[in-house]
C-alpha cells in the first residue's frame, strides 16, 4: 500500500495490550509515539528488531516517546514474544487486522499470514503522523525513528 500521508491526523487505533494495559491514540495525545509493525512474533528477525528498541527505550524515553509493537499475533504469541525477548513496553495484538489495514502494512502474497510489510510510525504529540519507514530490514527502524525524534526536536519540552 501507498504511504500514509504525512502531517496529517494519524489513524486511529485501540486495544489491549498483551499484558492487559489498555492502549489508544487517544489516549496518548500529548506524547510522542513510535510504532512500529513486525511481521511474526517469535521469528528470528521480529526478535533482533523488538531487542533493539528495548535496547535503546532510554533514548526513546528521552525524547518523551513511548514505544509500541504490533503484529497480527494473538495476545498469548504475543506474551510469549515479551518474555522471550525480554520486552517492557506495550506490544498490541491486531489478530483481526483492523490496526495494521488502516497503516497500510497488509499485503502482497504474505498477507493471510499478517504483516507484509515491516514499518515505523512516529506520531507527535498532537496525533500528526510525521514520519513512516516501510523497509523490510529489521536494522533500521530504530536508528531511523530515534533520527526522526531528533530531527522534529521531540523531548525539547521535557529537557
Amino acid at each position: 500500500m501507498s504511504k500514509l500521508p504525512l502531517n496529517q491526523p494519524a489513524p486511529d487505533f485501540a486495544g489491549v495490550s498483551d499484558d492487559g494495559r489498555p492502549i489508544s491514540l487517544a489516549g496518548l495525545r500529548g506524547k510522542w509515539v513510535v510504532l512500529y509493525f513486525y511481521p511474526k512474533a517469535n521469528s528470528y528477525g521480529c526478535s533482533i528488531e523488538a531487542q533493539k528498541f528495548e535496547a535503546t527505550l532510554p533514548e526513546f524515553e528521552k525524547y518523551g516517546a513511548q514505544v509500541i509493537g504490533i503484529s497480527t499475533d494473538s495476545e498469548g504469541g504475543q506474551a510469549s514474544f515479551r518474555e522471550k525477548c525480554h520486552l517492557s513496553y506495550p506490544l498490541l495484538p491486531d489478530p483481526d487486522r483492523t490496526i495494521c489495514k488502516a497503516y497500510g502494512v497488509m499485503g502482497g502474497l504474505t498477507s493471510l499470514m499478517g504483516v507484509s510489510n515491516r514499518a515505523s510510525f512516529v506520531i507527535d504529540p498532537e496525533g500528526k503522523l510525521v514520519y513512516e519507514l516501510r523497509n523490510m530490514l529489521h536494522t533500521v527502524h530504530v536508528p531511523g525513528a530515534l533520527a526522526a525524534l531528533e530531527k522534529l526536536g521531540a523531548g525539547k519540552a521535557q529537557a
